[in-house]
């Protein structure tokens, strides 16, 4: 069997906090980081900027809504490297799941202790909070599927457009609901981590940035990129031994009760 050599990838990383993680991977991680964009010329230049510090990022674009996209990735992950070590989903999840579940065989090594993390936002546990009881037994559900959460944020969709979420027991912000999504769709892909790739010690957590200074949030935000990097980074860097934290919500490296 080749060997090969480790990698961490992040999307959504020419900018803001997934740049961050990016340069503090290239830091700390002992092997190949792969900066992931959308756009090929945003990408590239945010390689070359990582460079002009002294790192080493490889660039490879993905667009996480094309399906050809995620193949062409996953076709490189797979000759370069025999598949991922570690992945830092910042752009949201998109298709993704849908194409290639975080865990399937041929995207991570096996047998492998892989690292996935999705940023999502603390949003997303203050958006529960304010559903309707029906809304947050089922958000909650130990047992709930990747199709029931797609029918629920498809029904939210069909309720805003209708003007009457609230009433159906939705937060009044598509954002905050879309967290809900990330963070949910997190442990249910951590639950079938634990009945397919048990013994591969892959963990998977959802996790919260914090208020960050980008594009989004704006200037008053109280943390910079790289302070917002710093849990995302920890998660990916756990060491191969650790066994949690596991499907689990995630803030200032501190696990929130979901």
């Amino acid at each position: 069997m080749p060997s090969y050599n480790r990698v961490a990838l992040v999307t959504g990383a020419n900018k803001g906090i997934g740049f961050a993680i990016t340069r503090d991977l290239c830091r700390k991680f002992p092997g190949d980081v792969v900066l992931t964009a959308r756009d090929e010329a945003r990408g590239r230049a945010a390689v070359q900027q990582l460079q002009a510090e002294g790192l080493s990022p490889r660039f490879h674009q993905l667009d996480i809504d094309n399906p050809q996209s995620i193949c062409a990735l996953r076709d490189f992950l797979r000759k370069e490297y025999g598949g991922l070590d570690v992945l830092v989903n910042n752009a949201g999840i998109g298709t993704w799941p849908k194409n290639k579940p975080p865990g399937k065989r041929d995207f991570f090594k096996e047998p492998q202790p892989g690292r996935v993390v999705n940023v999502s936002s603390l949003i997303s546990l203050e958006a529960l909070k304010n559903c309707s009881p029906e809304l947050r037994q089922k958000f909650r559900s130990e047992t709930i599927t990747e199709e029931e959460l797609v029918g629920l944020m498809n029904k939210f969709v069909e309720d805003a457009k209708e003007g009457v979420h609230e009433k159906e027991g939705w937060p009044n912000s598509a954002y905050a609901v879309s967290k809900i999504g990330v963070t949910v769709l997190s442990r249910i892909y951590a639950r079938k981590l634990n009945e397919e790739r048990r013994g591969d010690k892959i963990l998977l957590n959802a996790c919260c940035p914090g208020w960050v200074r980008t594009d989004m949030a704006g200037p008053k935000a109280t943390k910079s990129p790289e302070e917002g990097a710093e849990t995302p980074v920890y998660l990916a860097l756990l060491t191969p031994d650790a066994e949690g934290p596991h499907g689990q919500f995630v803030q200032d490296k501190k696990v929130e009760q979901w």
